[in-house]
């Protein structure tokens, strides 16, 4: 058989001709190294710095964190302990981000935006990217509008903006996620999304977080994201980043939103322990030297934006757990800097049944009035200075001196203050309730009250004033303002309420 060259070449052509399979470039690496959800790459020349990546036996998703000159580090988002050296791992070119939209208002779901309450998938086709830059100078507005938490001590002499970044700090258990959970309460019909991040704690905790927030109808309008204490530390990682970018979504529609970080301590601790496995130095505490701005660069994504950006606004509670009251420390002195004020909440307060625990020489609001309504100026303008007076003549007056009548007096209204500022969990206030109570009380009209009887006066005022001056309570409520009409009129309610109390 003769083969002659023109045969050849035409089947070659026709070959050639039929070929049409796309050139497709993959940046792939190698696995040197694994361990403890963090591998090490060696390849990837041409990936990106939070970049999503796969390994492609197993199929885990990994996010590129460390690119270092000759290998990259890999945090995985997901079971690791089927990865082995010589794994091949595929950049997907495609930066880290989560699932965003209306769909996740009442869900839980984890640093992946996946859901974890059994309702089903979530119907959104919008993504944002975990970290992105904070919004500048000219894209923000002045913090102008309050975020009503419900709590008497908060509202009247530590005020929260629409926007603001106020720290929640304090021993474990002295009820910091009470005050968080009781602002997300008391946003039900205000138009305000929420958004709870739990890092690092029990699953039973933050079912019991559902549970309560489902009892008080505030699941409507709350998104949590879930990165338990049993998930892998670089998912505790990436879940204040996930809730900033659902959060940020709705800031971007023109909507208000409100985000807990529950709690950073142990965000921090999370990317010391993914820092030092990826061979970081460490620094104080053993902490990377870039732990600021771990949480600077998340914290100053909370803005309120100018109306010409849509006017949205995405106020943050982060929490602070301190040890032994020490808010000298490394974690808590970055954040405190990084932060619009703090409320500060103290174990001696808490365990003498002033609760919320708040210790108000300490707790401060950097915003201040600016973020308060006027009628709650009118009546809490010298509180907050009449509470510090009292607990350093309180202290003064424990040595046992003389004291004069007008010492005494104020002593005794001290008391009555206290008292009043004490508020059960799960039981915001509005904000017509909290002026007219913090009125009678700051004008004295509480002076004769028995101090282990203004509870029962307060509760028994608050049903009175709804049953008998409603009225009164929604003009407050609208102007957002006491007129002298209203003040005349709030001044008769008080007195004829007294009439009817018998002690």
């Amino acid at each position: 058989m003769v083969l002659r060259a023109e045969e050849i070449s035409s089947i070659i052509r026709k070959e050639i001709e039929g070929f049409d399979q796309p050139m497709r470039s993959v940046n792939v690496g190698t696995v040197v190294e694994i361990g403890d959800g963090v591998a090490q790459v060696y390849g990837l020349g041409n990936v990106m710095a939070s970049e999503l990546v796969r390994f492609t036996r197993t199929g885990v998703i990994g996010l590129a964190f460390n690119l270092a000159e000759e290998t990259v580090g890999v945090i995985t988002l997901g079971p690791y302990a089927a990865i082995e050296e010589g794994d091949e791992v595929e950049a997907t070119g495609t930066i880290s981000s989560v699932p965003v939209g209306d769909a996740m208002v009442g869900r839980v779901v984890n640093t992946l935006g996946e859901p974890l309450d059994g309702k089903g998938p979530i119907e959104t086709t919008q993504r944002r990217p975990l970290e992105v830059i904070a919004p500048g100078v000219v894209y923000r507005k002045g913090v102008d509008t309050p975020v009503q938490t419900g709590i008497k001590a908060i509202d009247s002499m530590i005020p929260v903006g629409r926007g603001q970044r106020e720290l929640i700090i304090g021993d474990r258990q002295t009820g910091k996620t009470a005050v968080a959970v009781d602002t997300i309460i008391n946003q039900k019909g205000t138009g305000v999304i929420c958004i709870y991040v739990a890092i690092g704690q029990k699953t039973s905790q933050v079912v019991q977080v559902q549970g309560i927030l489902e009892q008080y109808g505030a699941m409507e309008h709350t998104i949590i994201v879930a990165a338990t204490a049993s998930d892998p530390a670089p998912l505790q990682y990436l879940a204040p980043y996930a809730g900033c970018a659902i959060g940020e979504y709705f800031m971007h529609q023109g909507k208000d939103a409100l985000i807990v970080y529950d709690d950073l301590s142990k965000h921090a601790a999370a990317y010391r322990q993914v820092s030092l496995i990826i061979r970081r130095p460490p620094g104080r505490e053993a902490y990377p030297g870039d732990v600021f701005y771990l949480h600077s660069r998340l914290l100053e994504r909370a803005a309120r934006l100018d109306d010409a950006y849509g006017g949205g606004s995405l106020t943050a509670l982060p929490i602070i757990e301190t040890q032994a009251n020490d808010i000298s420390a490394y974690i808590p002195t970055n954040v405190i800097s990084i932060t619009d004020g703090q409320i500060f909440l103290e174990p001696d307060l808490f365990n003498a049944g002033i609760r919320p625990a708040i210790n108000v020489g300490f707790s401060v609001s950097r915003v201040g009035g600016a973020a308060q309504t006027k009628a709650m100026k009118q009546v809490a303008g010298r509180l907050k200075l009449d509470l510090a007076q009292f607990r350093e003549l309180a202290a003064f007056a424990q040595f046992g001196s003389d004291l004069d009548k007008a010492t005494q007096n104020q002593i005794n209204r001290g008391l009555r203050i206290t008292e009043v500022l004490k508020q059960p969990q799960y039981q915001p206030l509005s904000v017509a309730q909290q002026v007219t109570i913090l009125y009678a009380v700051s004008n004295g009209y509480l002076d004769a009250v028995p101090v282990d009887k203004v509870r029962a006066y307060e509760v028994g005022f608050h049903q009175y004033m709804a049953s008998a001056q409603k009225p009164l309570l929604d003009s407050i409520t609208t102007e957002k303002k006491i007129s002298d009409a209203n003040l005349e009129a709030l001044k008769q309610a008080v007195l004829q309420f007294n009439q009817t109390m018998t002690f």
